[in-house]
């Protein structure tokens, strides 16, 4: 893999329910990441559809092969020449009829897929102020972590709530990533308490770059998210971030710096298998001896 510098750019958004608005608005921020140099664009978890009544959005999706976002995003990467992450789309399987995938796209200049990853953990959760939610009774998990190679070394995909699972994280600096992405589109909620300590623990722990593009602000359907969408070094450093209004932000990315850190604290190397084992039990009478 090349060592040559480059230009990583996310784009932040407030997806709604109308797939056209999404794309047209998509698009729009895509070009100017790639007018401000980035080689590389990452866009949000459902890019093209937030939608949360399930009824509706079943009714929406398609499957890939006549998705018109993934269309227009395929022709646009190859207009524009460069390294284009849709963060994800809801995308229907042939033969799944109650549940979609959520499931994010690696298209390379050239128009063709080379990568697609679908979310592994679904965020089933009941928050603080009656807020829940429960992913896993429209998405079907997917069962497998993806790496791919971008010409300056190699990406692992996540989607927003994978980020909470640091084990993944691990297991793909593991395989090769120096580069790790987490488009998301996390709550107002969650985002304020942890977007920004577990982003920066993911990038410390496995000495990679990471990458967050992520949805933001009041949705039509009146969920809120949090942006600030991230770029991270592997020490650490918050190198770009984004505020709560959609936009792009860039940073260059010097993938040697991953290797470095690797080298400075070696914990892909040091780390230990190891087993558990549940202490002898204490009995009062011994208390105190």
């Amino acid at each position: 893999m090349s060592e040559t510098s480059f230009i990583a750019g996310l784009v932040q958004l407030r997806s709604g329910q109308t797939v056209a608005a999404n794309i047209d608005e998509t698009s729009k921020l895509i070009r100017e990441a790639a007018g401000k140099g980035a080689h590389y664009v990452q866009t949000p978890e459902m890019t093209s559809l937030l939608v949360r009544d399930r009824e509706r959005l079943m009714n929406l999706v398609t499957d890939e092969e006549h998705d018109a976002a993934l269309i227009a995003f395929r022709a646009l990467a190859k207009e524009l020449g460069i390294y284009l992450h849709i963060g994800s789309l809801a995308v229907r399987f042939a033969d799944e009829r109650e549940r979609v995938a959520n499931r994010g796209f690696l298209i390379q200049p050239d128009g063709d897929i080379a990568a697609r990853y679908d979310k592994i953990h679904m965020f089933d959760v009941d928050l603080d102020k009656g807020e829940s939610w429960r992913e896993s009774r429209t998405y079907q998990p997917g069962e497998v972590a993806i790496t791919t190679d971008l010409p300056w070394g190699r990406l692992g995909m996540t989607i927003c709530y994978d980020l909470r699972f640091s084990a993944l994280y691990r297991a793909l600096a593991e395989g090769g990533a120096s580069f790790l992405a987490v488009p998301a589109a996390f709550t107002q909620q969650t985002g304020e308490a942890h977007w920004h300590v577990l982003l920066r623990a993911r990038a410390i722990e496995t000495g990679s770059f990471v990458f967050a593009a992520a949805q933001a602000g009041k949705h039509e359907d009146g969920r809120e998210t949090f942006g600030h969408s991230l770029i991270v070094d592997p020490w650490g450093k918050v190198l770009a971030e984004a505020g709560t209004e959609t936009g792009v932000v860039t940073a260059r990315i010097e993938p040697h710096l991953s290797a470095e850190a690797r080298k400075r604290i070696p914990v892909l190397q040091n780390g230990r298998r190891f087993a558990i084992a549940a202490s002898e039990p204490v009995h009062l009478h011994e208390v105190g001896k």
